[in-house]
C-alpha cells in the first residue's frame, strides 16, 4: 500500500508493515501451494526499500514445494533474486499512453 503516485494514508512504518504481512501472506500460500502461478507486481521496490528481507524471499522460493511458478516484476532486481531466478527479462518502453497524457488506468497501471 506504500509504494507509487497513489500512495494509501499512513506513514512509511505502516507502508512496511503492509509490505511484510503481504509477504507472510505470500509465505504462507506458498507452503500451502494454493496457487500454482503468483504474479509479485513490483515486489522488487519493497525488496530494495529494505521492507521485505532479501535472503528470505530467496530461501522461500528456492525451497517452495511443489511445482509453482512465481513472477516478480519491477525495477532493479536485487543480485541475489536475479541469480535464484530461471528466467530474468528487461523491458524497455517504446510507447505508452502516458506520454499522450493519459491517465493510469485500474486494472492496468495498477
Amino acid at each position: 500500500s506504500g509504494w507509487s503516485w497513489s500512495r494509501k494514508q499512513g506513514e512509511e512504518e505502516d507502508h512496511q508493515a503492509a509490505a511484510a504481512e503481504g509477504w507472510r501472506e505470500i509465505k504462507r500460500r506458498l507452503a500451502a501451494q494454493t496457487h500454482d502461478l503468483l504474479i509479485l507486481d513490483e515486489f522488487t521496490y519493497p525488496v530494495n526499500w529494505g521492507w521485505v528481507d532479501i535472503d528470505d524471499v530467496v530461501q522461500t522460493l528456492a525451497a517452495r514445494p511443489g511445482f509453482q511458478h512465481v513472477v516478480i516484476t519491477g525495477r532493479r532486481a536485487d543480485g541475489k533474486l536475479v541469480a535464484a531466478a530461471d528466467l530474468v527479462t528487461e523491458m524497455g518502453k517504446v510507447k505508452h499512453p502516458m506520454d499522450a497524457g493519459q491517465k493510469g488506468q485500474k486494472g492496468i497501471e495498477w
